[in-house]
């Protein structure tokens, strides 16, 4: 069973070594805004800031995310 604090981050200890104990629930962070758009070396998307705690303030409530797949083994993306 999990508990989550009043920051949103939830608590559940597992047996699994792989698996994080403390997470965020699905309803917690940014949320894509719209659809995503293919660029020549990946995606963007807009994303919105879901009404859920705040961890450190000042959240900014709309934020451009952008992939780009640079070699096989490389994944660059920015905020």
């Amino acid at each position: 069973q999990s508990a989550c604090t009043l920051r949103g981050c939830c608590w559940s200890p597992e047996s699994d070594t792989s698996v994080p104990w403390c997470f965020f629930s699905s309803n917690h962070g940014y949320k894509v805004d719209g659809s995503t758009r293919s660029t020549q070396a990946g995606f963007e998307t807009t994303l919105t800031r879901l009404p859920s705690p705040s961890l450190f303030g000042n959240d900014i409530n709309t934020v451009l995310l952008t992939g780009e797949y640079q070699t096989p083994n490389r994944f660059r993306f920015k905020v």
